[in-house]
């Protein structure tokens, strides 16, 4: 039996369909100019969405900043202002020692001695903390830090001026706790 099947001649009508078919879908998937039009619009497009997503979290990333310096500075106030009250609520709880200890140093009580000195080291430690205490005989009477028991008219002055304290004032830093408590000696109406 002969082989029939040899070799085909180039002649072949379907060697040469598959060469155009080959050629086609080769033309088909190389890139037009187009298609490098289109890619470079869509670029464009995706760079632009970068751009503004990257100035939207900049912007959340500054107003939580701003946000977080506020906060600080919030915290940072009432950290001041709490330790503020705690120290008047202890000068408030100690006015009566400190109105004797004044009393007793007025009537010559605390001249000298170991009460002398530990009321010294009291005021000093409180003085620490922004303590002072205010109001003396001959001071310009002011309402907003005297207290006026009694106010009598005077030949010697020529403005309202404390005559006598009653009890010292105190103060706490800029803070008034306790206002002096004082005569005023008036002048005199002509």
């Amino acid at each position: 039996m002969e082989d029939n099947t040899g070799p085909t001649s180039p002649d072949d009508d379907g060697a040469d369909d598959a060469l155009a078919e080959a050629e086609k879908i080769i033309d088909d998937a190389a890139p037009s100019s187009d298609d490098f039009d289109a890619d470079e619009e869509g670029a464009d497009d995706a760079l632009t969405q970068a751009e503004v997503k990257a100035a939207e979290h900049l912007a959340d990333l500054q107003r939580l900043q701003a946000e977080y310096v506020n906060y600080r500075k919030r915290v940072d106030r009432d950290r001041a202002a709490i330790s503020d009250m705690a120290t008047a609520k202890v000068l408030e709880s100690l006015l009566p020692v400190l109105d004797d200890i004044a009393a007793a140093r007025q009537h010559g009580d605390l001249a000298e001695g170991p009460f002398a000195s530990i009321a010294d080291k009291l005021e000093e430690a409180l003085g620490r903390f922004g303590w002072s205490s205010y109001g003396a005989q001959g001071d310009v009477f002011d309402p907003e830090v005297h207290e006026a028991l009694m106010s009598q008219p005077s030949a010697d002055v020529t403005e309202a001026t404390v005559q006598h304290v009653a009890q010292p004032g105190h103060r706490l830093g800029d803070r008034v706790v306790r206002a002096a408590r004082v005569i005023v000696a008036q002048p005199e109406d002509d």
